[in-house]
């Protein structure tokens, strides 16, 4: 019931699960094929048979939206996954060990923290080739030195209780201790920053598309369609600009049901 008090919190759930099912099923939301032509309406203007109108080769671009969504939030979620895996296993690590690896690794870090994300993307890109796996990989990259920063000032502080002490004490080795003790008390705060972080991955991997490295033509990406819709701006603004409120809806929402499930209300 305390959902029902927050209008905003609700939309923004209806909103994801209209995305999430567009992701597991867009059939069943898409009332065309995202490659094939309608007929003859090229650049037909929003209606109720087109509701995002149709492109320059006749395709409706709403269908071509839903389509894009798995694309688009698969390359998000993979850069999240990858971020925070890498992120929480050098914090993990370091943060137990300390030392001069822990001097040595986090200097590794500061520098990646320094880097903007969007360039480090684009090395990863340029390395592994265009697509939306190099993009979520290189955006992941962008973000793992975050993630490793707020690990390792948990592992930091949960190495101190008397818990691990007691662990220490009674002969458990480290890897257990990392694994059973330090871990589960560490990782609350990655994962609600991971779900923080989704809404901004859903924004770089859009960018990314957008310059042209992600998915290829005729495949529908969020960022793309975005990119597909400049040379027809002046005479059909929709193709860019439909695209993008899709785009601004789903992030606004995935940000504001993390920060309510994070407490902020």
């Amino acid at each position: 019931m305390k959902y029902l008090r927050h209008p905003d919190v609700v939309l923004s759930v209806v909103i994801l699960a209209l995305t999430a099912l567009a992701v597991i099923a867009p059939a069943l939301l898409a009332p065309y094929d995202p490659y094939q032509s309608v007929g003859a309406l090229r650049l037909a203007p929003p209606s109720w048979e087109h509701l995002f109108g149709t492109d320059h080769l006749a395709r409706d671009v709403f269908s071509r939206v839903i389509y894009g969504a798995r694309l688009s939030l698969s390359a998000a979620g993979l850069a999240v996954v990858a971020g925070v895996t890498a992120g929480a296993i050098i914090g993990l690590i370091t943060g137990y060990l300390r030392g001069p690896v822990d001097a040595v690794v986090m200097r590794f870090v500061d520098v990646v923290i320094a880097i903007p994300g969007i360039l480090l993307a684009l090395i990863v890109v340029a390395s592994l080739g265009f697509g939306p796996v190099a993009i979520g990989l290189g955006v992941g990259l962008g973000t793992s030195g975050t993630f490793a920063r707020v690990m390792r000032a948990q592992v930091i502080r949960v190495r101190s209780e008397e818990y691990i002490e007691a662990a220490r004490t009674l002969g458990v080795r480290g890897p257990t201790i990392l694994v059973r003790h330090v871990l589960p008390n560490a990782a609350r705060p990655i994962i609600a920053m991971a779900a923080l972080e989704l809404a901004l991955a859903i924004l770089a991997v859009s960018a990314l598309s957008f310059l042209g490295f992600g998915a290829q033509p005729p495949a529908p990406e969020w960022g793309s369609l975005v990119s597909a819709g400049r040379d027809f701006v002046a005479v059909a603004p929709w193709l860019s600009i439909l695209p993008g409120m899709v785009i601004l809806l789903v992030v606004l929402s995935v940000n504001r049901v993390s920060r309510f499930i994070g407490g902020e209300r």
